[in-house]
């Protein structure tokens, strides 16, 4: 299995996936406490669950989808 834990703070290296999905988006290295704040004003996203279901993220995630696969090939 994959190593996520480099993609984690330290405090959350060792939970197991289920309560990281309920964990506050911070746990994620590199998203501060004031970056998850903004994010909960901005968005309504408090977890990391709330961060990969939101609705435009996931539009977001679409869009570069679709423009990567429509290239044209050659």
């Amino acid at each position: 299995m994959a190593d996520i834990t480099k993609f984690l703070d330290k405090e959350f290296e060792q939970k197991e996936f289920a309560d990281l999905a309920d964990a506050p988006v911070d746990a994620i290295a590199g998203v501060s406490k004031a970056d998850a704040e903004a994010l909960k004003s901005a968005l309504g996203i408090k977890t990391i669950r709330d961060l990969a279901s939101n609705k435009y993220v996931l539009w977001a995630q679409a869009i570069t989808t679709f423009a990567d696969h429509s290239k044209p090939k050659g």
